[in-house]
């Protein structure tokens, strides 16, 4: 026999006696193993069903061009560089691009919410615990809040009151029930709220374009009425026909704009797919939790015999 098969017989018998003393290991500890298993499996199952079901309601939304005010208005000012900039009027126009990036960072900001949607929230987000299908209610701990006289029974501290503010709820609302999704290529918007309740993630997602739509809207409106006034103001105040004409041209166009701001509802964004109450939860995947939770449980219990086992061996003297 060469020195390379004694070479190669050795090693294989060296993997046999590694494996063989592997096993003997976990065969020692195998009534841990089954227990940290079996323990970690019923807590495992026992947190999942403890879990309420949630429910996703999404909309699609597609930017709203409105057109025709904007190109004008727009032509006009070019021709007349720094009146329309004095008077505060935006060239952009209705229904510009930059208004549907206005809409889709605004409506995730917190003056947002405050404005559109804490008063309408805020006891659904902060004291929800599930959902009673027979009834269609929204069930609340009562330990929090109280839905028959609308109290907040939670213990105040140092930083939270005993009512959610503002900032509380809005954190959790933007990182526990809303989700948004813009398509670069053609700027659809995606709007989801997940919530325990379908009904409720139904009416938020309402909310929500009801109220981006009319944040826009009254934001374009004020601005116009403003420019409206000023330009009023500057135009009786030059005797110059050519100017006159100008501020005219350009209140013309302003004026156009409040009329298509209270056209439509839908001013930035139209639905393409109207948001629905879902009748199949969306989370929580209680069998991925499961199975999860008990391999790494008897992932790190048999790392831990073993380690335990290799560590704890008497140093072998030469």
């Amino acid at each position: 026999m060469s020195d390379r098969e004694v070479s190669d017989f050795a090693k294989k018998h060296d993997d046999e006696i590694a494996f063989s003393e592997l096993f003997a290991v976990l065969w020692a500890g195998k009534t841990k193993i089954i227990a940290v298993v079996l323990i970690t499996a019923v807590v495992a199952v026992s947190y999942a069903l403890y879990l309420p079901n949630e429910y996703t309601s999404e909309a699609i939304l597609a930017p709203k061009n409105n057109g025709g005010a904007g190109g004008v208005l727009g032509q006009l000012a070019s021709q007349y560089s720094g009146l329309a900039g004095l008077a505060g009027v935006n060239v952009r126009g209705a229904g510009g691009q930059n208004q549907e990036v206005l809409a889709y960072q605004m409506l995730k900001t917190r003056d947002f919410y405050r404005d559109y949607l804490y008063k309408a929230t805020v006891a659904d987000l902060m004291a929800a615990t599930g959902w009673d299908h027979l009834n269609q209610q929204v069930i609340y701990d009562k330990k929090i809040y109280d839905p028959a006289t609308a109290k907040w029974l939670r213990s105040p501290d140092s930083t939270r009151a005993a009512k959610p503010s503002v900032q509380e709820a809005h954190e959790k609302f933007i990182n526990g029930a809303l989700e948004t999704i813009e398509d670069p290529v053609n700027g659809f918007v995606t709007v989801r709220v997940t919530h325990v309740s379908p009904v409720v993630a139904q009416r938020w997602v309402t909310l929500i374009i009801e109220g981006i739509n009319d944040a826009i809207r009254t934001k374009d409106v004020v601005e116009a009425q403003r420019s409206i006034a000023f330009l009023n103001e500057q135009r009786l105040k030059t005797n110059l026909i050519a100017l006159t004409e100008v501020f005219t041209g350009l209140i013309e166009e302003q004026t156009k704009t409040v009329m298509l701001a209270n056209a439509s509802e839908e001013y930035v964004f139209q639905i393409i797919e109207h948001p629905v109450a879902p009748e199949l939860k969306s989370g929580p995947a209680r069998g991925i939790i499961c199975v999860l939770s008990v391999f790494f449980a008897g992932l790190f219990i048999v790392l831990f015999i073993l380690i335990r086992h290799f560590t704890s061996k008497p140093d072998i003297e030469t």
